[in-house]
């Protein structure tokens, strides 16, 4: 799968194991808003905020039809314990391949403790009913995000 997601064009479908012991595949989702997020890692603090404003919302994105998954490197079990452990009411993907990470190309060159790493850049997608990508933040920052993505799925 060398296909890389393009604003207004239809996502290719993917399948990844997730938290809950099932394999999610967007093809199953159509029909409703997919909210994607990628963030680095779990239990860090940027990203347990991140995963806290988007279950704070949920039930508020629910109303407009909308499935939320976030998505980073981690392994499923340690998806279920950050899950567990922030009262998550939505999956959390594992891309241990960069397989997902790849196609939407938030694979960057990012400095930590002054080394530079490959990592995850903090980026969010809504893919709508049809399964057409349609809005993308790159380099997100946490706060005020929740509430962006939001206003935006209320915009569709």
């Amino acid at each position: 799968m060398n296909a890389k997601v393009v604003l207004n064009q239809v996502v290719p479908d993917f399948e990844l194991p997730a938290t809950g012991g099932d394999n999610i595949r967007l093809a199953s989702l159509r029909g409703k808003n997919v909210v994607i997020y990628f963030y680095p890692k779990d239990n860090t603090p940027g990203c347990t905020l991140e995963g806290q404003g988007f279950r704070d919302q949920h039930q508020a994105f629910a109303t407009y039809d909308t499935v939320i998954l976030g998505v980073s490197r981690d392994s499923v079990s340690s998806h279920e314990k950050f899950k567990a452990e922030q009262n998550f009411s939505f999956d959390l993907l594992s891309d241990a391949d960069e397989t997902l990470c790849k196609m939407f190309d938030v694979i960057k060159l990012k400095n930590m403790y002054g080394k530079e790493v490959m990592g995850i850049e903090r980026s969010t997608f809504i893919i709508d009913g049809q399964g057409v990508l349609r809005q993308e933040w790159r380099k997100v920052k946490v706060e005020g995000h929740v509430a962006e993505v939001l206003e935006a799925i209320k915009g569709l």
